[in-house]
């Protein structure tokens, strides 16, 4: 496949399979998954416990590269099986941004400051890192609580500030693992609403691993994960549940 082909995708995984151990002691933990996430796209990722579904983020988020199977990144060949085809740390601070269930926020900073340290740690200047991340608090919705440490945050804006650092540094690709877990369904509801405002308007690609079916029609495609295998659920299968 050609790159120009590639340039509509922020992400594409092909057949990429994890196994640990070796002979009596293998297990697969992700079997020949393939996903391919357009820019402007948000994706949910569902499945129960153990399935897989944070072996493969981990593998997209080019943490925990996959026994075999290619990640290509916005069109570029990031993993090729366990082989980096790239300088990964490099790569991910500046294609990847990412989001936890806890939004491990640094306890002593106030949230702008904990936005403007991704900036700093990329070489951007003090002054340059605070406007984007006061930018970034008002498109979010939070500009109001800039000054205030995260122990002053519900877990709602808590979560807004780390999407906003994901963003920080212009990701093209944005993994999000469980980021409503600890929220209550109203905040979980906007949490999930945030994401999908930033996959269309900020025209990056979006993946949030999940457990939480009540917000599942923001998202613009489904796939679920079972026993580490992957499929990408029809408009049927989505009506019925």
């Amino acid at each position: 496949m050609s790159n120009d082909s590639k340039t509509d995708y922020a992400i594409e995984t092909t057949n990429i399979t994890k196994i640990y151990g070796s002979d009596n002691t293998e297990v697969v933990a992700m079997r020949d998954a393939c996903m391919q996430v357009k820019k402007g796209e948000v994706v949910a990722l569902l499945g129960p416990s153990g399935s897989g579904k944070s072996t493969f983020l981990t593998a997209v988020g080019l943490i925990n590269p996959p026994t075999s199977g290619q990640v290509i990144i916005g069109g570029k060949l990031a993993l090729d099986g366990p082989v980096a085809k790239t300088n990964l740390r490099s790569f991910r601070r500046k294609h990847i941004g990412f989001v936890f269930q806890k939004s491990n926020l640094i306890p002593f900073l106030s949230a702008v400051e904990n936005i403007q340290v991704a900036m700093e740690l990329s070489g951007e200047s003090s002054r340059e890192a605070r406007r984007r991340s006061l930018e970034l608090m008002d498109y979010l919705g939070v500009a109001d609580r800039a000054d205030n440490l995260p122990m002053a945050l519900s877990g709602g804006q808590q979560q807004r500030i780390a999407v906003a650092r994901a963003l920080a540094n212009h990701p093209s690709v944005i993994l999000a693992d469980e980021p409503t877990a600890a929220l209550d369904g109203v905040s979980g509801r906007q949490v999930m609403e945030l994401f999908s405002k930033v996959a269309h308007e900020q025209d990056a690609g979006v993946i949030v691993v999940t457990h939480d079916h009540r917000a599942l029609d923001v998202f613009d495609t489904i796939y679920e994960m079972e026993d580490g295998l992957m499929h990408r659920k029809s408009d049927h299968e989505l009506s019925t549940n």
